[in-house]
């Protein structure tokens, strides 16, 4: 029995009608000559969950919420509400599935169940199938849970054996235990409850050495607090409802701009970003001068720093996640100097290692009562929108051809949560040579959002167009 990280909770704890927590992708697949339907990727998931056994677990909470809750198994565990069918009318074009996509990550997980869901769509254009994932931010920490999309892949169109591994849940422990448990706990680590007891009577001294290096990290980002992000249409109240919208480009792309004005495969995305959200902002009638400026996050792996990310990287999950935050100079109207600025921008972030105090954060939050975390957690999070305008995460993936049931992947495009007061969040994803992008937005305050992926497209061949 696992207990969920301060973290993980957080996500939980952060959880509105208006933003919910979990993390999605829209997967397209040629299906084999031989078929791909739903009963066969159900058998498939079936007999590989025993490779994430937190697939099968629910989220538990110890009465009065004296301790963080627990993964427990899910004894009325049934696959065939988890791993669902749907299906796309004629034409089943790409808007429709979008579409259908948006409504679909609209709706919150249900917490009475293990907090994940898989969609199969049918009916594409040219005998496509989609998968569609939705996975709670709380069940993958890249740690100690692997992400149902990791055991299902092979490299091969034969998928490989896996041991019939027989699954028996043990029995759900009562409130009782539970509290027992988290009593014992406290028994066994009592410099861990004094430090909680300690910082809620704030008192200060005798928890200083033990934060002294969080406050330093806190201390950069209250310098970064002091300057708020730029005003701007993309931070505006938001509704439940979603809007879903893609854009596919070349990796090659990337790297020829690359070498042709030095930087990074990451300066260019963020160059190519950059171009895209003036574009929009024109587009809108809004006033964009020589110093205008759009602040991104970009959540960056400790594993790999930002120099060293972007698309067609290499490196696996980590759960140590810091942040950037950086201007993106949409007032610039040459894209040669937008990466310029860019690329200067991030290696001096970089090289001072100025990352906003996300760990920092972490670890307060250890220190805390699990019934305060809840408060501070909202609080950080209505915060967010002095902060930064947009979310843009980039994860690398594999640059060669990946299967589930011999059904080869031809699209990957990934759909990330809206923060609070966020029009939309843009994630992309690197694939067997291209870059797929995936942007989230609110249904009403971004309508058009199909023109930003788009400009998207555009933005990035404007900047292939100085190489030539």
């Amino acid at each position: 029995m696992d207990r969920l990280s301060a973290l993980d909770v957080s996500f939980l704890y952060f959880e509105e009608p208006s933003t919910p927590m979990h993390v999605g992708g829209v997967l397209v697949f040629q299906p084999p000559e031989r078929g791909f339907d739903h009963a066969s990727l159900t058998a498939l998931i079936e007999r590989r969950l025993a490779l994430a056994p937190r697939f099968r677990q629910k989220v538990k909470w110890v009465p009065g919420r004296l301790a963080n809750p627990v993964w427990v198994d899910d004894t009325a565990f049934d696959l065939g509400y988890h791993v669902r069918r749907s299906a796309l009318p004629r034409p089943g074009s790409d808007p429709q599935l979008h579409e259908l996509v948006a409504r679909l990550i609209s709706r919150r997980l249900d917490r009475s169940r293990p907090l994940w869901e898989l969609y199969l769509v049918e009916g594409l254009s040219g005998g496509r199938v989609a998968i569609i994932t939705k996975t709670h931010q709380a069940m993958v920490d890249g740690v100690a849970a692997i992400d149902l999309q990791q055991v299902l892949f092979d490299r091969t169109p034969q998928p490989r054996a896996v041991p019939d591994v027989p699954w028996r849940p043990r029995r759900e422990p009562s409130g009782l235990t539970l509290l027992s448990q988290a009593v014992e706990e406290v028994v066994r680590r009592p410099p861990a409850a004094l430090d909680a007891l300690r910082l809620g009577m704030n008192d200060l001294r005798n928890v200083a050495g033990r934060t002294a290096t969080v406050l330093t990290s806190l201390a950069r980002a209250a310098q970064v607090v002091a300057r708020p992000a730029p005003s701007s249409p993309l931070n505006v109240p938001i509704g439940e409802q979603r809007r879903f919208a893609v854009a596919s480009t070349s990796l090659d792309d990337y790297r020829n701009v690359r070498k042709a004005h030095a930087g990074t495969v990451n300066d260019v995305v963020l160059a190519t970003c950059a171009g895209a959200l003036r574009a929009w902002l024109l587009s809108r009638g809004e006033p964009v001068v020589s110093q205008s400026t759009v602040r991104a996050l970009l959540p960056v792996s400790m594993r790999h720093s930002a120099r060293a990310g972007g698309p067609g990287g290499t490196g696996g999950m980590d759960s140590r996640v810091s942040s950037f935050l950086v201007d993106l100079p949409v007032g610039e109207p040459s894209p040669v100097v937008r990466l310029a600025r860019i690329s200067y921008a991030l290696q001096a972030l970089t090289d001072a290692g100025r990352s906003v105090g996300a760990d920092a954060l972490v670890a307060l939050s250890g220190f805390a009562p699990p019934t305060l975390h809840a408060l501070g957690a909202r609080v950080a999070h209505r915060a967010s929108r002095r902060l930064f305008n947009v979310v843009i995460t980039n994860v690398p993936g594999p640059q060669f051809r990946l299967y589930i049931d011999g059904a080869r992947m031809s699209e990957a495009y990934p759909a990330a949560p809206l923060a609070k007061n966020m029009a939309v969040s843009i994630g992309l994803t690197s694939y067997d040579g291209a870059v797929y992008y995936g942007l989230t937005a609110d249904r009403d305050a971004m309508s058009d959002v199909d023109t930003l992926a788009t400009l998207i497209e555009e933005s990035l061949a404007e900047l292939v167009e100085t190489v030539r």
